[in-house]
């Protein structure tokens, strides 16, 4: 899967970039710098940040900015080059654990606002994710 998920996003395959992407794969919700860096263990940090950049670039993964922290998330095959995000979904934050999940909705509401041109859409939730509110009960 990461072999060709990196070849249909035009990136050439390395142990590295197989590392990375590997954890955001494997991860249920977006992970931050911080953990990409523990679970890499020993690495050379510019050569993290030119994959991340890589990644963001090429539609690999995607950037959220939700409770006052980056956090970075798998996108899907409708991603490109150049930011070009295209994503049904919205970012959850959970007020418990602090993990931020990508959902998928059915419908982003309709919104027209005059004299604008929506162009993109992002929605953030912020609540008690559903792993959490299992455990208060």
């Amino acid at each position: 899967m990461i072999e060709e998920l990196l070849k249909s996003k035009g990136v050439r395959k390395t142990a590295f970039r197989a590392e990375v992407l590997e954890l955001f794969a494997s991860s249920n919700a977006a992970v931050d710098m911080e953990s990409i860096e523990a679970h890499l263990g020993k690495f050379d940090r510019i050569t993290l940040y030119r994959t991340m950049k890589t990644f963001l670039e090429k539609g690999l993964i995607h950037e959220i900015n939700i409770g006052g922290e980056k956090k970075y998330g798998l996108c899907d095959h409708e991603c490109g080059e150049d930011h070009t995000h295209h994503h049904d979904h919205v970012h959850f934050h959970c007020e418990d654990c602090k993990e931020v999940f990508c959902l998928e909705i059915s419908a982003f509401p309709d919104l027209e606002i005059p004299g604008y041109e929506i162009e993109e859409m992002e929605i953030q939730l912020k609540g008690i994710c559903e792993r959490c509110k299992k455990k208060l009960r």
